[in-house]
């Protein structure tokens, strides 16, 4: 059988060209080091123990289980006994691409973007299958599996299709679990979803709730009130975390100095550049770049 589609620099995990998404099975006995990774990666625990790892602390898991994890966010494995994980991983290409749809969806839109991004979980959301739900979620797993070994152009509808039930089977778990305010009513309003790609295409701009409100033809308050019914966050703070994000793949992927990383995510005072990235990822840009980033000669 041929390699998964994941390749590895140091401890920055990685897919190779062209892949959309992948799914397979991995056994951990007692630990796996931390690592971060430049795609979105779900962990779903099908069968043993072990403690999972983050900036959010220790966190027990159990059969059922799930950890989604944005790019960039460092987590490992520790004090494993037969942990069997099922990891699901897709691309942030196909997430702006073949995915984009999915921010006109409450639901699913919560589960990869909104919900990841809200203030206490610094690019992570959990959540928990009951028996049933876990057993369609694995079938579709499985499926996406034997996919990953096929040829891309071919299969690509069907490769979506897998990761599409995987993704609703998730959030209906989230829906059910999560405890936020947050009621999956209808698609989210388009004002809203276009204020999101608005400052996503820009972070460099200097953004004001003023200036994206009159961008959109909406009042402040108003803006305020239905961006964050949609996302939880209000605007600003929805556009720090994902400047934040940005600001990690550059320095796990490019020579670019800090200073113009800070620069280039709309953050040119550098202190202020540092004290946000360290409290979102809880080690500062240095450290973090020096720890996952790849080694260039």
């Amino acid at each position: 059988m041929a390699e998964p589609p994941v390749d590895r620099s140091g401890v920055l995990l990685h897919f190779t060209a062209g892949t959309l998404a992948y799914a397979g099975h991995y056994l951990h006995e007692q630990s796996h080091p931390v690592h971060t990774h430049s795609f979105v990666e779900i962990a779903v625990v099908t069968g043993g123990e072990g403690v999972h790892v983050s900036m959010a602390g220790r966190r027990a898991l159990a059969v059922g289980d799930v950890i989604l994890l944005r790019p960039g966010v460092w987590h490992g494995y520790e004090d494993c006994r037969g942990l069997d994980l099922y990891n699901c991983c897709f691309s942030t290409e196909t997430l702006q691409r073949e995915l984009a749809w999915i921010r006109e969806d409450a639901l699913l839109s919560y589960l990869l973007w909104t919900g990841p991004h809200s203030v206490q979980r610094r690019g992570m959301l959990t959540t928990r299958l009951e028996p049933a739900a876990l057993a369609e979620c694995a079938e579709h797993l499985d499926a996406l599996n034997r996919l990953c070994f096929q040829p891309v152009g071919p299969h690509r509808g069907d490769i979506i299709g897998r990761l599409l039930l995987v993704l609703g089977c998730l959030a209906r778990a989230v829906a059910r679990t999560t405890g936020d305010a947050f009621q999956a009513t209808g698609p989210s309003h388009p004002a809203i979803v276009r204020a999101m790609r608005l400052m996503e295409a820009a972070p460099e701009h200097r953004w004001t709730l003023a200036g994206l409100a009159a961008e959109l033809h909406l009042t402040r308050g108003y803006l305020v009130r239905r961006f964050k019914s949609a996302t939880g966050l209000p605007p600003m703070a929805y556009l720090s975390r994902f400047r934040v994000e940005l600001a990690a793949a550059l320095l796990l992927h490019t020579d670019q100095s800090i200073t113009r990383i800070g620069e280039t995510v709309g953050w040119p005072d550098a202190n202020y550049f540092a004290r946000r990235f360290k409290a979102h990822y809880g080690l500062s840009a240095s450290a973090y770049r020096a720890r996952f980033g790849v080694a260039r000669g």
